[in-house]
């Protein structure tokens, strides 16, 4: 079952949502479910703390009035408790978007409510999008590798991750490179190519998602990820990432 959950404290926004997201329910007779709105930000997180294993589908205000966090705080909290959460963000407050790049927390929309017919499309496409990922993951588990960094704790899908290197800079520090960031933390190289039977250590220097190759170039060394990244390969260990790689 997938589950949504809404965090909005204006109760006309709140229940514009839930309709929302009962009609859609009621028309596609779907697994899923509504199953918490509320106003409260620790409210919702108690809710989580007591139901584990959680398949969430979160609608949360960007600007709640509350002392403790906002949506965007919120967010980065249910992430740490419910690592696959689909986060959707809901605000009046457009030029507020910025905050969700700024706390790196991963959302599948921005949605504005003073646009309703545009709010509800944007919905319905946020829920059918979260339901088909959630047919997908019953079937396929997905794994994820814990990143601690100095101020929070990330859960990163292992296929999503492109490779990792060592910090050119510091010493025992590694980047890891997705499509759309990089996350810095204390570690070695060493033991990365353990996390996953996909990750292998293609040079002293850098582990890489064989998943994630789009071509290995022999000549100069080098594979191309999906993102057009470009990662070095040791001579000796050619022969092997292409049996790897297929």
């Amino acid at each position: 079952m997938l589950h949504v959950l809404i965090c909005e404290d204006n109760p006309i926004h709140r229940t514009q949502i839930e309709s929302i997201v009962h009609k859609h329910i009621a028309a596609e007779d779907c697994e899923m479910e509504l199953v918490l709105s509320i106003a409260c930000p620790s409210s919702m997180l108690y809710y989580l703390e007591t139901h584990p294993d959680i398949n969430g589908l979160y609608f949360l205000d960007v600007d709640l009035q509350h002392d403790e966090m906002n949506g965007i705080e919120l967010a980065a909290k249910i992430r740490d408790i419910d690592p696959s959460a689909t986060i959707v963000f809901v605000t009046t407050h457009e030029e507020l978007s910025y905050l969700v790049f700024k706390h790196k927390v991963e959302a599948m929309d921005y949605i504005i409510k003073d646009r309703p017919a545009d709010m509800e499309e944007r919905a319905i496409e946020c829920m059918l999008l979260a339901y088909k990922r959630y047919l997908e993951s019953k079937t396929t588990i997905r794994k994820y590798y814990q990143v601690k960094t100095s101020n929070q704790v990330l859960n990163i899908p292992c296929d999503e991750i492109l490779f990792f290197e060592s910090h050119p800079a510091m010493r025992n520090k590694v980047v890891l490179h997705m499509d759309d960031r990089l996350v810095e933390f204390r570690g070695g190289i060493s033991d990365l190519a353990k996390v996953d039977p996909a990750f292998y250590r293609c040079h002293q220097s850098f582990v890489v998602n064989t998943k994630q190759i789009k071509s290995l170039d022999k000549g100069g060394k080098e594979a191309e990820m999906n993102n057009g990244a470009r990662v070095p390969v040791a001579s000796r260990k050619i022969s092997e990432l292409l049996q790897l790689i297929g």
